[in-house]
């Protein structure tokens, strides 16, 4: 590779896609110039401009660290030491931040962003070893959207030029031997507004396979296939003459979509998220935009495109990097399939199985063994070079886990959803990467066996589209994988009490924190968490905040030193008033929220029992005071359990509560005066109660007209048919039950909402007939 030397002039700093080719990889990196090259081959590119390597490098030497940087990376290159690589990856990092970007550079990258006419755009790293033929970044080095003005733009170039030395970074140079110094460039490109979007293969990546070319497609923005976020749309065209072979429909139940500076997550409803996302004519319009890139560049890509309004975009492409070695063989004496996704790295080896549910637990994989995982991103590198295999449970054959692996040479499957909980660790398997197949025991055939036939896709699980969501009520992390194998939405309710009791081992939390265990408490509570969000992923999980009850706390260790006694605690000192009056405890409960959201954002937030609207304001203050606050997409609900909440709904809504969720146990007892603990009183407690029906329809018209979703937590839905159906005609958004009442809850609110479609069939064939 050339050298890379610090700029001698300030015309140096920057260059525009049209001024930049594939022969600047050392000014640009790999991914500016081929942004360079598309732009002057007339391909359809989004507009920017390149802040070079050169830059960077003049920044470290004038700092006085370049040399520093370069050495220290070189030294650590074919050694063993993965204990002591996020320690060095650290401190190179500091020292980019301690460097800074120069006065001059400033200058040249705000002009530069200026001519390009300032707004919205994304700003990029681009490696000078990145999307070039035998090596893959992918997804490692730093990337922001949506940033705008001058200020925010130079510091996000400050933040990619830190990440050529993430910990991931330096453990894959690690792993390539890579000895050249490292540079990075920075691409600034203006950002657009895709309604669909996704990856193309000219070349299929899991068989080598020429003659095919594969269409991904997601709604919104294409970040959430290469994250493994959702199973995407695959569609496969012949490369000949663009015949659409093949069309694999996947379940999309959000999109990332822009909205001013921020992105948002949008969830789709049953129909929008098990719908095409590209018609034919469109996908046939990607394969032929595939076709003409890789007929430039001469050798099969991999390309990244957007479609908004009428106008198809290329955002990105590089060569293939991982076509496997397209020999045959022996494939016969299969045995059982334990497991089946898609195949996303070829390859067929035996091992036995580690599963693991973090990457923090990674030493736990021992060498040759088959891991498997709910999902890995680019940070599980260092943990998939011991692999002799990956299965996920999530993502499609473009997902980070599939790229990395192709590129270590590790078979995997991903997108096997019942992964977690049919493989078990010391599991004798054999994975077979092509065909997607985890197969029981040892049957290999060959030792140096590796590609299959063509991949083919598990059949998806058949169940009936509603329009009201179903979710599961959930309690204990153990039961996380196999509760999210049902067909489910997400968790709808996150019982918070009973996942701390099981996480604290029965200890009071006060108890634990007064002898010195506040780091415990976050680690246990944020590990217990961390298993039920990764298993429903990217389902949303509504975790509701710890409802103390003052008699059942006193029981845990402890907890008769911190809970007062109380006549009547089902109506005493809980919920949101006791967050109000204990805030330290409330602070480090959204501590634990938000370091869970950072690795998995499909977390929200449910505060129960609110009885005013200014111990809510007050509450939500606390919130907005703490970390889980300054967190973008964090969705708020408030539990509907008291009947003050039929007058406050549209209060609520003017603080920013995105929804309400019906808690018809402590609703009903409030209704009625009831309580529902009490055997003498029990025929007395009624949900279908023509009072309690009353408070639960004005709930539901108030949040819909207020603009925010509704829910209901109990079992009546899937037990009471006409209780379903009272919900399904009130306008409900979801109901959420016990796992074991799922089935019985898809089959009566699915009869509801056809009767509710026959009705107004029938209302509108009587209005037609009326002379």
């Amino acid at each position: 590779m050339a050298s890379v030397t610090a700029p001698s002039k300030v015309s140096d700093i920057t260059r525009q896609f049209e001024e930049i080719d594939l022969g600047d990889i050392p000014f640009a990196g790999g991914k500016g110039a081929n942004l360079g090259e598309l732009t002057r081959s007339g391909l359809p590119v989004p507009p920017g401009f390149v802040i070079g390597a050169p830059a960077f490098l003049g920044a470290m030497e004038r700092a006085g660290v370049r040399g520093t940087l370069r050495d220290e990376l070189l030294a650590a290159s074919g050694a063993d030491g993965a204990e002591a690589l996020p320690a060095l990856a650290r401190r190179l990092r500091e020292l980019v931040r301690s460097a800074g970007v120069p006065n001059d550079v400033r200058d040249a990258v705000v002009a530069a962003y200026e001519r390009l006419g300032g707004g919205r755009v994304a700003v990029r790293s681009s490696a000078t070893s990145e999307d070039t033929a035998g090596l893959s970044f992918a997804g490692m080095h730093r990337t922001f959207t949506n940033v705008t003005g001058d200020d925010d733009v130079v510091a996000r170039v400050l933040d990619c030029w830190e990440s050529l030395f993430a910990d991931r970074v330096v453990a894959y140079r690690v792993e390539r031997d890579l000895h050249e110094e490292a540079a990075i460039a920075v691409v600034v490109q203006r950002m657009v507004d895709p309604e669909a979007s996704g990856i193309a293969f000219t070349a299929d990546p899991t068989t080598g396979a020429p003659d095919r070319i594969v269409v991904e497609a997601a709604f919104g923005l294409g970040e959430v296939i290469v994250g493994g976020q959702l199973e995407p749309d695959t569609y496969v065209v012949s490369h000949d003459d663009l015949t659409l072979l093949n069309v694999h429909v996947g379940w999309k139940p959000f999109a990332i979509r822009r909205s001013g500076d921020a992105q948002i997550r949008v969830d789709l409803d049953a129909a929008d998220a098990g719908s095409r996302v590209l018609t034919d004519d469109q996908v046939r319009t990607v394969a032929d935009l595939a076709r003409r890139v890789e007929a430039h560049y001469g050798a099969p890509q991999d390309l990244e495109w957007a479609l908004a309004g009428n106008a198809l975009f290329l955002v990105q492409s590089r060569p293939i990097t991982t076509r496997p070695d397209r020999a045959e063989r022996d494939v016969s004496g299969s045995g059982d399939a334990v497991v089946t996704g898609l195949g996303a790295s070829p390859g067929r080896v035996a091992g036995r199985v580690r599963v693991l549910l973090r990457v923090e637990d990674g030493d736990r994989l021992q060498a040759g063994e088959v891991l498997v995982a709910p999902m890995t991103t680019p940070d599980w590198v260092p943990v998939l070079r011991r692999a002799a295999a990956l299965v996920t449970e999530g993502g499609g054959i473009t997902c980070h886990a599939a790229i990395i692996s192709r590129e270590l040479r590790v078979p995997c499957v991903v997108g096997a959803r019942h992964a977690m909980e049919e493989l078990h660790d010391g599991d004798l398997v054999t994975v077979d990467g092509a065909t997607g197949v985890v197969f029981a025991g040892d049957q290999v055939q060959h030792e140096l066996a590796v590609v299959a036939p063509a991949a083919v896709r598990a059949p998806a699980m058949v169940v009936e589209p509603l329009a009201t969501k179903i979710y599961v009520n959930l309690a204990i992390a153990d039961r996380a994988a196999e509760v999210a194998a049902l067909p489910v939405d997400g968790v709808g309710l996150l019982r918070a009490e009973f996942l701390l009791t099981d996480a604290l081992g029965g200890a009071h939390p006060r108890a634990l924190l007064a002898s010195g265990g506040r780091d415990e408490f976050v680690r246990r509570m944020s590990a217990s968490l961390l298993r039920i969000t990764r298993a429903f992923a990217p389902r949303p999980v509504v975790y509701r905040t710890i409802d103390f009850r003052s008699n059942e706390f006193r029981k845990l260790e402890g907890g008769e030193r911190f809970e007062p006694s109380e006549a009547n605690p089902m109506i005493g000192y809980r919920g949101c008033y006791r967050y109000v009056r204990e805030p330290d405890l409330f602070a480090l409960e959204c501590e634990v929220l938000a370091e869970v959201r950072e690795e998995t954002p499909n977390l929200h937030l449910m505060i129960p029992f609110v009885r005013t609207r200014w111990e809510l304001e007050a509450c939500l203050e606390l919130v907005d005071a703490s970390p889980l606050g300054r967190q973008r997409g964090l969705h708020r609900w408030v539990m509907a359990e008291v009947p003050s909440v039929v007058y406050r709904v549209p209060e609520y809504a003017t603080l920013g509560i995105d929804g309400v969720s019906i808690g018809s146990n402590d609703l009903t007892q409030l209704v009625l005066g009831v309580d529902r603990d009490s055997e003498i009183c029990a025929e007395l407690f009624d949900e279908s109660d023509a009072a309690v029906l009353d408070a639960i329809r004005r709930i539901i018209v108030a949040a819909r007209d207020a603009g925010m979703t509704s829910s209901l937590c109990g079992q009546a839905p899937s037990t009471r048919p006409a209780f379903a159906e009272h919900l399904v005609r009130y306008g409900i958004t979801s109901v959420s039950v016990n796992p074991d009442a799922v089935e019985r809850a898809r089959a009566a609110v699915g009869a509801a909402e056809r009767g509710v479609i026959l009705d107004a069939a029938r209302a509108d064939l009587g209005e037609r007939a009326r002379p």
